[in-house]
Formats: structure tokens, C-alpha cells, sequence
């Protein structure tokens, strides 16, 4: 006899969408930085990135399908991803903040610099950039599924990563040396 309970009906979760952003919660996921260069430079602060693929190498990233950046990105032929570091909380903020201003200023409140592959904007001091050109997008309910390919990426070695879990940034808890896994 199993100990698994039964799965609840499908239509369970879509009552209720509190209840669903809760459990997702439980998730840690990485903060980052989607920024798209050109005349009207964009970014926005997105945990939903991943890898897809390494050959070819291909990431991912979900964006709701009323926000700017959606539009932006679906007429840019590139992107970059900043991978925020642990103590860049003040700059998911910032790039979270819908009243941030529009266009190149909403960079002037940030360090970065220009992407040698794109242009975009790449957040300074994040612990890994990820320059990417966009390849397919499909639609995903109220976000649409951006896939890029990788253009050119750097990493800070030993960045902790800026962290997401229970609606509230994080650390990663660093384990003592010789400590068991």
C-alpha cells in the first residue's frame, strides 16, 4: 500500500493563486537583472531564469506578458542576464520598482557597463553575465518563455549568489568546512 495521497483535482490550484505563489515560494531561486541596450536601454529584475541547453548553449527566462520588458525583448535581437551577487538586494529593488524612470536613467542609480557582445547593459560586480541572443519564444499562460542563445558570459569566482525563497531575498548558508553534504 503506498503512503502517497492522492493528487488534488486540477482545478484545485487555479482557485486559488495565493496558495499557489506560496508553495512556488518554497523554491530558492537566483535574482537577476534582464537588460536589453539600444537607444531606450530596459532592465527588470526576473528570478525565473535557467539553463536549457549547453549544445547550443541556451538559456531561459519568463516574463509576464503585460510587462514592458515583454514588448522589449520580443523586438530586441539581444539581451544580457546579470546574475545578482549577495549583497546587490538594493539593485533587484531598483529594477523591481515600477516607478524607477524610464530609458537610460533608470541605470544611473547602478554601476554597470556596456556588453562587448550586446550592448545591453551588464550590472557591475553580479556574479556572472550572461549575453544572449534571443532564439525562440513560446507562449506560457500569462508569461511568455524567452530562450536565448548564449553569446558571451564572465563570472565572478566565489560571488555568493543573491537568493529568492519565501518571498524574501536571501544568503546562501555556508556550510563549515569538512562538514557533511
Amino acid at each position: 500500500m503506498s503512503t502517497l495521497a492522492a493528487a488534488p483535482p486540477r482545478d484545485a490550484v487555479a482557485g486559488d493563486p495565493g496558495r499557489l505563489r506560496r508553495a512556488l515560494g518554497a523554491f530558492a531561486t537566483g535574482v537577476t537583472v534582464v537588460t536589453v541596450g539600444g537607444p531606450v536601454p530596459r532592465g527588470m529584475t526576473a528570478n525565473s531564469f535557467t539553463s536549457v541547453s549547453l549544445d547550443p548553449a541556451l538559456v531561459l527566462l519568463c516574463v509576464g506578458n503585460d510587462a514592458v520588458m515583454n514588448r522589449t525583448l520580443a523586438e530586441a535581437d539581444t539581451f544580457a542576464v546579470s546574475v545578482l551577487g549577495a549583497g546587490q538586494e538594493d539593485v533587484a529593488r531598483h529594477f523591481a520598482d515600477r516607478s524607477r524612470p524610464l530609458g537610460a536613467a533608470q541605470f544611473e542609480a547602478v554601476d554597470w557597463l556596456p556588453g562587448e557582445a550586446t550592448a545591453a547593459p551588464l550590472i557591475a560586480g553580479a556574479a556572472a553575465h550572461f549575453e544572449c541572443a534571443g532564439w525562440r519564444a513560446y507562449e506560457g499562460g500569462d508569461h511568455t518563455i524567452h530562450v536565448g542563445r548564449v553569446l558571451a558570459l564572465d563570472e565572478l569566482p566565489g560571488q555568493e549568489p543573491l537568493v529568492f525563497h519565501g518571498g524574501r531575498f536571501r544568503r546562501v548558508a555556508q556550510q563549515p568546512r569538512g562538514g557533511r553534504s
